[in-house]
């Protein structure tokens, strides 16, 4: 009898948020015997990429190696859409599997359906309706949404997003975020921090310090926005004695330099490099609350019971914001020190924020997906069971 000849999936991803994601479905999906992978990574970002893909062990078959110093979005996404050109033309995958929003997940999307071949967006059916805000983020993920044909949302409301715009019913599977599932699984580490970072965490386990973990990164942030950003930052640091904020400096100039200006004096801020994805979590978990303008951390730190202080003026995030899980202050300064100073100070408040539950998922996300594969593309009977909360 002849063997079955296995469905070819390829996922494709380029920067550090989309190998985190993505990284606990190609480990369900290759584990599969019925499915033959391929992971094709574009380079988007280069340097934060490799750190990712150690930390997952994940090993590119394909690398088009396409970072380019200074790069405008115009020209990255033309490098994708010419780069996947002849790949997939070769490897001729039966399903591309793309996750969020990046100039990555879009080409990606865009060269696949050139080459009518099925699209699944993991991630998908997040919305602020802002199409500057996230930029570009916003119109990637819609525009990727228009492509697919399979649609894993992570939550219902992501769901009601899809079907509002006329995503049918059987195109979409609620999963939860695969991101719990990378955090439940580096979370079970313990990995020695650089020194300094290590006593920090150290202090912060024996509550002799507030720790307060810092990300700043988004795009329609950069310039007065991120100076007031910093400037809050700055303030609460000097504010609080017990306070110590660390914060791995993005390696986009754009948050780079507002960071020296403002932040490099302040003593008990401490700029660090980008960190491995085990030490991030390793840290963060001890953390008295996260201070963000990133969509990840807003799903990240909540599950490590973490309060997040949410710095940016919308977001396609909403469960997190009516959770509780998630505060929002927005870019302004004040905002910001009134929002954290109420973590840092009202310990009962602190405690309340921390046991609100996680809208996020339950660690099942990748499995679901791997199931929805499987059954959409006739591989199983047995329809995948949907995350509810």
């Amino acid at each position: 009898m002849t063997a079955r000849k296995k469905f070819k999936v390829m996922s494709i991803f380029g920067t550090r948020p989309e190998a985190v994601k993505l990284a606990p479905v190609i480990e369900k999906i290759e584990s599969s015997s019925r499915l033959d992978h391929t992971l094709t990574v574009t380079g988007q970002q280069r340097e934060l990429l490799d750190q990712m893909l150690v930390s997952f062990e994940l090993t590119p078959d394909i690398d088009l190696e396409l970072m380019e110093e200074d790069q405008h979005l115009s020209d990255l996404t033309a490098r994708v859409l010419a780069g996947l050109r002849g790949v997939l033309a070769e490897h001729d995958p039966g399903l591309v599997l793309v996750h969020g929003d990046t100039a990555t997940t879009l080409a990606a999307s865009l060269a696949a359906y050139h080459q009518q071949i099925a699209v699944g967006h993991v991630e998908a059916g997040l919305r602020s309706y802002d199409r500057y805000s996230p930029f570009p983020e916003e119109m990637n993920r819609q525009l990727t949404d228009a492509l697919a044909e399979l649609h894993f949302a992570p939550t219902s409301a992501s769901r009601d997003n899809l079907r509002a715009e006329g995503i049918e019913e059987e195109r979409i599977l609620v999963t939860g975020n695969t991101v719990i599932d990378a955090v439940q699984r580096i979370a079970g580490l313990d990995p020695e921090l650089p020194p300094r970072l290590q006593l920090l965490k150290n202090k912060a386990a024996a509550d002799e310090i507030d720790l307060v973990m810092l990300t700043a990164h988004r795009r329609e942030n950069f310039g007065g926005k991120m100076k007031k950003i910093f400037a809050g930052v700055r303030e609460l640091a000097a504010r609080y004695e017990r306070v110590e904020v660390v914060f791995p400096v993005h390696l986009n100039p754009g948050v780079q330099k507002p960071a020296e200006a403002l932040l490099k004096d302040q003593a008990n801020v401490h700029l660090t490099e980008p960190l491995a994805y085990s030490h991030f979590i390793s840290l963060m978990s001890r953390a008295r609350l996260a201070l963000t303008d990133s969509g990840g951390i807003q799903e990240e730190a909540p599950a490590l019971d973490v309060p997040v202080v949410l710095m940016r003026d919308n977001t396609e995030r909403p469960e997190a914001i009516r959770a509780g899980t998630v505060l929002k202050a927005g870019t302004n300064k004040e905002s910001i020190l009134k929002t954290a100073g109420r973590l840092l100070e009202d310990d009962e408040f602190h405690r309340e924020v921390r046991s609100r539950p996680n809208p996020y998922g339950d660690g099942r996300a990748s499995e679901r997906i791997l199931q929805g594969i499987l059954h959409n593309f006739g591989l199983s009977e047995a329809p995948p069971d949907e995350f509810g909360i």
